[in-house]
């Protein structure tokens, strides 16, 4: 996994507006707010719905202290798309559907739950990356396990740090 106080990768991936698809690049956005990252392993499960959900409902205290947030699954942005209408999930999220992103950040599943028959690889693990305006990343969460969510009073309190 990636740690704190390395250059967060960059990447471009795809997000489903009422626009149309529209391409997001990391190295674009980074300058304009702190940035975090959430990913959840897929659209439309209990846990990760939960999470992003949440985060929803309360984006007013990720905008108070300067931060974009950013979903990212590998499924394709319009599954996406459709899972955010479903679930009133207005977070933007980010389709990295051949899991480079997952790789890179060093949180894909090798085989994401294997005991109930998916094994699919690539799959990334629930992760939260905090990155600075200078492109750093300040904190750095993954779990093996999907149904632990990050430690948002950890994100805030760093959040709180930077601002």
């Amino acid at each position: 996994m990636i740690t704190t106080g390395t250059k967060a990768p960059d990447f471009t991936l795809s997000t489903a507006t009422s626009e149309g698809p529209k391409q997001i690049t990391l190295s674009a956005v980074i300058g304009q707010k702190n940035i975090l990252l959430l990913f959840v392993p897929m659209a439309f499960t209990g846990v990760c719905t939960t999470e992003l959900c949440e985060i929803s409902k309360g984006i007013g205290e990720y905008d108070s202290l300067d931060c974009i947030v950013y979903g990212i699954s590998g499924d394709n942005p319009f599954a996406q798309q459709s899972w955010a209408h479903k679930e009133n999930i207005t977070i933007p999220l980010l389709s990295d559907y051949e899991h480079a992103v997952a790789k890179a950040y060093g949180i894909a599943y090798e085989s994401f739950l294997p005991q109930i028959g998916l094994g699919m690889s690539g799959v990334p693990q629930r992760s939260a990356f905090l990155i600075d305006r200078s492109g750093v990343i300040q904190y750095a969460e993954s779990s093996e396990d999907p149904k632990q969510l990050p430690d948002f009073a950890k994100i805030q309190a760093k959040l709180t740090e930077l601002k």
